[in-house]
């Protein structure tokens, strides 16, 4: 293929705030955007290679984790979409294997600028892109090797990926629409709201996964004084393991058969039908009951600890390791993503596992060559402690890269990295209300007003949004004060 002769034909119209995909390459400032979507967020060490070629060859070798446990190249420059999503999808980063052929779909996305598409290479990019949009199911960047963990969910993650990319009803859902698939790992992201959620719970005849619809599991109190309880939203039935693609397709059906044209999330259902008919409709799908089980009420998940994405941690299996660094802001170039792939390959087993916190995790290494690879995490310039502060901010692309952010959020981060009290939990710098880069509410929040300032936020489940508004227009040497009295006492402001 002659990539300098080839020109992008958009498959797939652009919406306004469309979230970006494979196919999808949406335009910011700084160029297009083109997420990748990983297979409960592993990354081979070939397929890491190719990203950071592409990145180089066709954008601008920026690299970001996002916080699905995927990765987006940005800066992709005008006229090299189509060369891009080749290189992608040669190297196996598209929907599974043998529902789109490669070769075609090259072919689909590499038009002359001359040659109009046809009937079949407009139905080769509509299905690829509906196969590509629906791969929004999360598990544990450690499932299968967490000591904590109840069920290795890896296998059922891989089933109901084949099935939200084979149903062809499935391609009405929105690139939004969520799944998270939990196994009751100590290294979990629970704080994600989901459209479904399932987890396993302990039951005297073995495992069972509890599901509900829009929100997140709920969890134990990490304390008796109540810190950190997330009382999330509740089970409403439990299955077996090997029930679990039955409902996801039940359940996925019923949103389809009962959602209004606008309504996109599981909330939007819920708000008009009530949870049981939801339920009683969902029952018209399956051979099996859905039984309320009453003691369901009281279920709450055991806490998590997302501090174990960094450092070096033992797995389940005796004498293996993983370890895991934060790169600074979720951002990524092209060297170190290269170096990264080495060091899989040099000491662990060849793959990167993305988390959703844009961190980093290698797994399978061996006891005696953990503290080489933290040594290498951090000569990349990740940090490997909970306690650094960049493993403490989160940060959206900002002006540089958005237009409709007021403040440039990475410079800043960078900035209060300097300045950020110990003893703040987490910060997340937004450059506007749409929260962007967190799917959560951070402990602290700074929404930018102008350039350079910010309002500040405190998590607080009495108010919607971002939480309570304690300061406004703070310099980011004024935020990092009022977060240190913060962090003494949640009354100062």
């Amino acid at each position: 293929m002659n990539h300098a002769s080839s020109s992008f034909v958009t498959p797939v119209t652009a919406r306004p705030s469309a979230c970006p995909g494979l196919l999808r390459i949406v335009a910011a400032l700084d160029g297009g955007i083109c997420r990748v979507k990983l297979p409960g967020g592993v990354l081979r060490s070939t397929e890491a290679r190719a990203i950071a070629e592409a990145s180089e060859q066709h954008a601008a070798g920026v690299i970001e984790v996002t916080n699905r446990a995927n990765l987006q190249i940005r800066g992709v420059m005008a006229g090299h979409e189509a060369a891009l999503i080749e290189t992608l999808v040669n190297a196996g980063l598209g929907p599974t294997a043998g529902l789109i052929d490669a070769a075609n779909y090259g072919a689909a996305v590499a038009l002359d600028a001359s040659t109009a598409p046809t009937a079949s290479t407009t139905t080769t990019l509509l299905a690829a892109s509906a196969a590509d949009d629906v791969r929004n199911l999360m598990i544990s960047p450690s499932a299968g090797r967490d000591p904590q963990a109840l069920f290795d969910t890896r296998a059922l993650a891989a089933q109901i990926l084949a099935l939200l990319q084979s149903e062809p009803r499935f391609a009405a859902l929105s690139p939004k629409f969520a799944l998270l698939l939990d196994g009751g790992e100590q290294l979990a992201m629970l704080d994600h709201p989901h459209d479904v959620w399932l987890a396993a719970t302990a039951a005297p005849e073995g495992v069972r996964f509890a599901f509900g619809l829009a929100g997140c599991p709920p969890v134990a109190r990490a304390d008796d004084r109540g810190r950190n309880a997330k009382p999330g939203t509740p089970a409403l039935a439990a299955v077996l393991p090997s029930q679990v693609p039955a409902l996801v397709n039940a359940l996925l059906q019923t949103f389809l058969d009962l959602a209004a044209p606008d309504d996109t999330r599981m909330r939007h259902l819920l708000a008009a039908h009530p949870v049981e008919a939801v339920l009683q409709h969902t029952q018209t799908y399956l051979d099996f009951p859905l039984n309320r089980d009453p003691a369901l009420a009281d279920w709450h998940r055991a806490p998590a600890d997302a501090s174990l994405r960094l450092g070096a941690h033992p797995q389940r299996m005796a004498g293996t390791w993983q370890a895991g660094g934060q790169p600074p802001l979720g951002r990524l170039d092209a060297a170190t993503l290269r170096a990264l792939a080495t060091i899989a390959e040099d000491s662990g087993d060849a793959t990167l596992h993305m988390t959703p916190w844009q961190s980093v995790l290698l797994p399978d290494i061996a006891a005696h060559a953990t503290a080489s690879v933290l040594t290498g995490l951090a000569a990349l310039g990740l940090a490997c402690k909970a306690t650094q502060p960049l493993a403490r901010l989160i940060a959206c692309a900002g002006s540089t890269g958005c237009a409709k952010s007021q403040a440039d959020t990475k410079a800043d981060a960078l900035h209060l990295a300097a300045l950020l009290p110990t003893t703040v939990e987490q910060v997340h710098l937004s450059g506007c209300p749409r929260s962007c880069a967190a799917a959560h509410r951070a402990p602290y929040t700074l929404l930018a007003v102008a350039p350079r300032h910010y309002d500040l936020y405190r998590r607080d489940d009495d108010h919607p949004g971002f939480g309570q508004c304690v300061a406004h227009h703070l310099t980011i040497e004024q935020a990092a004060d009022a977060l240190a009295r913060l962090a003494r006492s949640p009354f100062d402001a």
